[in-house]
């Protein structure tokens, strides 16, 4: 299976995060990860979508995506030719005896402690999803309490701009 990340410009309007949503549902394609906002220009969103599947498959997203009424133009966010990112934030249950092995391990990654308690801290860091899986493996044998994750986001490399792909 391959996976894509598709950057989506949509019209600001009501409703089109449920005629995108549906058309994945409606076909039994899975989206892995989606984060959707508002661009520069308030009319217009940007939606990036990971998903996965073979070659067929990801064309038929593709072109299905192409015929909703609100998608401006599919951007794909190719490796090598794009920025990807991620935001985790996690809370760890640690112990006095090991609260500066945390820290130290959230130093190396860059990340931000956000909380401090008693017996937990709350770590912020933003990376690419390998990054990110990295420092969650480290954590695991501290016991993470609590862990959200945004899912990705980017933007194509280069000096282009959202006009680019807007039609006047």
């Amino acid at each position: 299976m391959k996976r894509i990340v598709l950057s989506i410009l949509v019209d600001n309007t009501a409703g089109v995060l449920s005629r995108v949503a549906g058309l994945f549902s409606r076909r039994g394609y899975n989206i892995d990860s989606l984060t959707v906002g508002e661009t520069q220009n308030p009319a217009i969103s940007r939606m990036t979508v990971l998903a996965q599947g073979d070659d067929q498959i990801l064309e038929q997203i593709r072109k299905q995506l192409q015929k909703l009424e609100d998608v401006i133009e599919i951007i794909e966010l190719v490796p090598g030719e794009s920025v990807t990112r991620e935001l985790i934030l996690v809370k760890v249950n640690v112990a006095q005896k090991d609260r500066q092995a945390v820290i130290s391990i959230a130093d190396i990654f860059r990340a931000k402690i956000v909380d401090v308690a008693m017996e937990s801290l709350m770590i912020e860091l933003t990376g690419n999803q390998d990054k990110i899986n990295a420092f969650i493996n480290l954590l695991e044998p501290y016991s993470i309490k609590e862990l959200v994750r945004t899912g990705i986001t980017g933007l194509p490399r280069g000096s282009g701009d959202i006009a680019d792909y807007i039609d006047d």
